[in-house]
C-alpha cells in the first residue's frame, strides 16, 4: 500500500473532518464510520442540546487527529 499525502489528509480533516473523511482516506474505515456517526447523531440532535455531547467527543477526537495524521499517512493499515 502506498503512502498517503499528508497535505491532502489535513485538507480533508479541515473541511470534512466532522464526517471522518480523512480517516477513510488513510484507510481507517472503522474509525471513519465512528466519526461519521458521531457527527450525524450530534448535528441531528443538537437542536435539543443533547447533540453537543457526541459533538464534544468528536471535536476532542478531531483535535487529537491533528497529531495523528502524519502517522496515519505513513503507516498502512
Amino acid at each position: 500500500m502506498s503512502q498517503k499525502n499528508i497535505a491532502l489528509a489535513y485538507v480533508l480533516w479541515f473541511f470534512l473532518g466532522q464526517i471522518g473523511i480523512h480517516r477513510f482516506y488513510t484507510g481507517r474505515i472503522s474509525t471513519g464510520i465512528m466519526q461519521l456517526l458521531l457527527g450525524i447523531i450530534g448535528w441531528s440532535t443538537s437542536w435539543i442540546l443533547i447533540g453537543y455531547i457526541p459533538l464534544g467527543l468528536l471535536w476532542v477526537w478531531l483535535f487529537i487527529d491533528i497529531f495523528l495524521i502524519p502517522g496515519m499517512c505513513r503507516s498502512p493499515k
